[in-house]
Protein backbone atom coordinates (compact mmCIF):
# COMPACT_ATOMS: atom_id res chain seq x y z
CA UNK A 1 0.00 0.00 0.00
CA UNK A 2 1.62 2.86 -1.32
CA UNK A 3 -0.65 5.17 1.29
CA UNK A 4 1.08 3.54 4.34
CA UNK A 5 4.72 4.28 2.81
CA UNK A 6 6.16 7.21 4.46
CA UNK A 7 4.75 5.68 8.11
CA UNK A 8 7.03 4.24 10.38
CA UNK A 9 7.33 0.93 11.33
CA UNK A 10 5.37 1.42 14.41
CA UNK A 11 3.47 3.99 13.44
CA UNK A 12 1.89 1.31 10.23
CA UNK A 13 1.16 -1.38 13.26
CA UNK A 14 -0.73 1.26 15.16
CA UNK A 15 -2.90 2.31 12.56
CA UNK A 16 -3.17 -1.38 11.64
CA UNK A 17 -4.29 -2.40 14.71
CA UNK A 18 -6.51 0.74 15.47
CA UNK A 19 -8.17 0.24 12.24
CA UNK A 20 -8.91 -3.64 12.73
CA UNK A 21 -10.57 -2.29 16.12
CA UNK A 22 -12.62 -0.21 14.92
CA UNK A 23 -13.74 -2.52 11.95
CA UNK A 24 -14.16 -5.38 14.78
CA UNK A 25 -16.26 -3.35 16.68
CA UNK A 26 -18.53 -1.73 13.90
CA UNK A 27 -18.92 -5.49 13.04
CA UNK A 28 -20.06 -5.83 16.26
CA UNK A 29 -17.16 -8.50 17.19
CA UNK A 30 -14.80 -8.33 20.24
CA UNK A 31 -12.08 -6.55 19.82
CA UNK A 32 -9.75 -9.64 20.70
CA UNK A 33 -6.52 -10.68 20.14
CA UNK A 34 -7.94 -13.86 17.50
CA UNK A 35 -10.00 -10.74 15.76
CA UNK A 36 -7.69 -8.93 15.76
CA UNK A 37 -5.34 -10.91 14.02
CA UNK A 38 -8.16 -12.44 11.47
CA UNK A 39 -8.58 -8.72 10.50
CA UNK A 40 -5.43 -7.94 10.05
CA UNK A 41 -4.34 -11.32 8.22
CA UNK A 42 -7.27 -10.71 6.01
CA UNK A 43 -6.20 -7.58 4.92
CA UNK A 44 -2.69 -8.46 4.01
CA UNK A 45 -0.82 -6.64 6.61
CA UNK A 46 1.41 -8.12 8.81
CA UNK A 47 2.38 -6.57 12.14
CA UNK A 48 4.64 -7.65 15.48
CA UNK A 49 2.55 -10.36 17.55
CA UNK A 50 2.95 -7.87 20.34
CA UNK A 51 0.31 -5.52 19.20
CA UNK A 52 -2.65 -7.60 19.55
CA UNK A 53 -2.46 -7.92 23.23
CA UNK A 54 -1.40 -4.74 23.32
CA UNK A 55 -4.87 -3.59 21.72
CA UNK A 56 -7.08 -6.19 22.76
CA UNK A 57 -6.63 -5.28 26.71
CA UNK A 58 -6.64 -1.54 26.23
CA UNK A 59 -9.82 -1.99 24.50
CA UNK A 60 -11.39 -4.38 27.25
CA UNK A 61 -10.08 -2.15 29.95
CA UNK A 62 -11.88 1.21 28.33
CA UNK A 63 -14.62 -0.96 28.60
CA UNK A 64 -15.24 -0.97 24.52
CA UNK A 65 -14.11 1.21 21.66
CA UNK A 66 -16.55 3.67 22.30
CA UNK A 67 -14.18 5.80 24.53
CA UNK A 68 -11.61 6.36 21.63
CA UNK A 69 -14.54 7.14 19.03
CA UNK A 70 -15.76 10.82 20.89
CA UNK A 71 -15.43 13.70 18.80
CA UNK A 72 -12.87 16.33 19.99
CA UNK A 73 -13.51 19.47 22.24
CA UNK A 74 -16.75 19.79 24.14
CA UNK A 75 -18.79 22.41 22.32
CA UNK A 76 -22.05 24.28 23.23
CA UNK A 77 -24.72 22.63 23.33
CA UNK A 78 -25.87 24.21 19.93
CA UNK A 79 -29.08 26.25 18.88
CA UNK A 80 -32.77 25.91 19.70
CA UNK A 81 -34.49 25.32 16.55
CA UNK A 82 -36.44 28.26 15.14
CA UNK A 83 -39.91 28.62 15.50
CA UNK A 84 -42.16 28.37 13.06
CA UNK A 85 -43.62 31.68 11.00
CA UNK A 86 -41.86 34.50 12.74
CA UNK A 87 -40.20 36.56 9.97
CA UNK A 88 -36.59 36.81 10.48
CA UNK A 89 -34.73 39.82 11.93
CA UNK A 90 -32.14 42.16 9.77
CA UNK A 91 -28.92 41.44 10.70
CA UNK A 92 -27.07 44.21 12.32
CA UNK A 93 -24.40 45.17 10.67
CA UNK A 94 -21.48 43.77 12.14
CA UNK A 95 -19.13 46.39 13.74
CA UNK A 96 -14.88 46.00 13.71
CA UNK A 97 -13.34 46.37 16.72
CA UNK A 98 -9.62 48.17 16.18
CA UNK A 99 -7.30 46.67 17.65
CA UNK A 100 -5.69 48.76 20.66
CA UNK A 101 -1.87 48.76 21.87
CA UNK A 102 -2.11 48.29 25.53
CA UNK A 103 0.82 50.34 27.37
CA UNK A 104 2.19 47.83 30.29
CA UNK A 105 4.36 50.30 31.69
CA UNK A 106 8.25 50.61 31.60
CA UNK A 107 10.24 48.77 33.93
CA UNK A 108 12.59 46.05 33.12
CA UNK A 109 13.66 44.77 30.10
CA UNK A 110 13.77 40.65 29.33
CA UNK A 111 17.48 40.51 30.30
CA UNK A 112 16.73 42.72 33.85
CA UNK A 113 17.92 46.16 32.89
CA UNK A 114 15.98 49.71 32.90
CA UNK A 115 13.88 49.36 29.27
CA UNK A 116 15.78 50.37 26.45
CA UNK A 117 19.12 50.50 28.02
CA UNK A 118 20.74 47.00 28.20
CA UNK A 119 21.85 46.78 31.70
CA UNK A 120 24.74 48.88 31.56
CA UNK A 121 27.46 46.56 30.74
CA UNK A 122 27.86 44.37 34.08
CA UNK A 123 29.61 40.92 34.67
CA UNK A 124 27.80 38.12 33.37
Amino acid sequence: MAALDGLTPAEKAELVCSLSALLCADCEQDVSEDNLKAVIAASGNKVDAFWMPVFASTVEKAGGIEPFCKPPGSGGGGGGGGGGGAAPAEAAPAEKEEEEEVDMGGGMDMFGGEEGGGGGGGDY
